[in-house]
């Protein structure tokens, strides 16, 4: 009855004290001779314990682990976080070159100029025209303070973020989304790949960019189109003067093909 059906889940075993051979769920291994006994048998006395190990010591099989080798972090991941740069084992949350600071990502020499530089060789084939004069630099100016007090009201975001390193960002959703935007604020010291991965996670949009051939989900610059670099920090496109990101702005979400580099008719999101 119930014995042989849990003889056949591999549960339980016999009492090995002589004369008994008891079937017990719950056995007790001893830890003098390592025989296995029934709740009556368990103490040394009672069956005629040798003191001798009778068993060969059994390994633990022990599930493989990957702990992140970044400074005091003690996070461990079932899989491996490579990266790509240095070769390293990282958790999730500092998997990006900016967040374990890669010894293998290019810093910039001059806040005023490398990131103009960088800048310029993003967008080199596809330049932005700009305004000319001071009335429409003001203009623009004063319509991103007004937009930026709306958006704070609503803003999502984490909240662990110092309000003196928040930006926000009026963030457009990928095409066939129920929702046409959403108000949202980061931190201006994240790279642009940790931003893809919070915006999809906050706003609950599917995140394949770990997976080579699926299609990923990018930030675009709302103006130009360009594909914003992974591995480039928010506060480098803040700091450039042709065509930064500002605060009270927009930014596109949009999934991307793997090749594309540019995102075409960034007018029809905000319609």
């Amino acid at each position: 009855g119930a014995e042989y059906k849990m003889a056949e889940l591999d549960i339980g075993q016999r009492c090995e004290a002589q004369h008994c051979r008891q079937f017990d769920f719950l056995p007790f291994v001893c830890d003098g001779c390592s025989g296995i006994y029934c709740l009556e048998h368990r103490s040394k006395d009672a069956h005629d314990c040798s003191e001798v190990c009778l068993r060969k010591p059994v390994k633990c099989e022990r599930t493989s682990s990957y702990k992140c080798t970044y400074q005091s972090c003690k996070a461990k991941e079932l899989l491996p976080v490579i990266c790509l740069h240095c070769e390293k084992h990282f958790c999730l949350g500092h998997r990006h070159q900016s967040d374990h600071d890669c010894e293998k990502q290019e810093m910039p020499k001059s806040r005023s100029v490398v990131p103009q530089q960088v800048f310029n060789e993003t967008v080199a084939t596809n330049p932005v025209p700009l305004k000319k004069g001071r009335k429409g630099a003001r203009n623009n100016a004063t319509a991103a303070k007004v937009a930026l007090m709306k958006m704070k009201l609503h803003a999502v975001g984490d909240k662990s973020i110092p309000q003196n390193e928040r930006v926000f960002f009026q963030v457009f959703l990928p095409k066939g989304n129920k929702e046409k935007s959403r108000p949202m604020f980061f931190c201006s010291k994240w790279s642009i790949g940790k931003m893809v991965d919070n915006a999809a996670s906050l706003l609950n949009l599917r995140n394949d960019n770990n997976i080579l051939a699926s299609k990923k989900l990018r930030l675009c610059h709302s103006e130009s189109g360009s594909a914003l670099p992974m591995n480039q920090t928010l506060e480098l496109w803040i700091a450039n003067t042709d065509c930064p990101l500002v605060s009270g702005g927009a930014i596109i979400l949009e999934y991307l093909d793997n090749d594309c580099v540019k995102l075409e008719n960034t007018n029809s999101y905000m319609e």
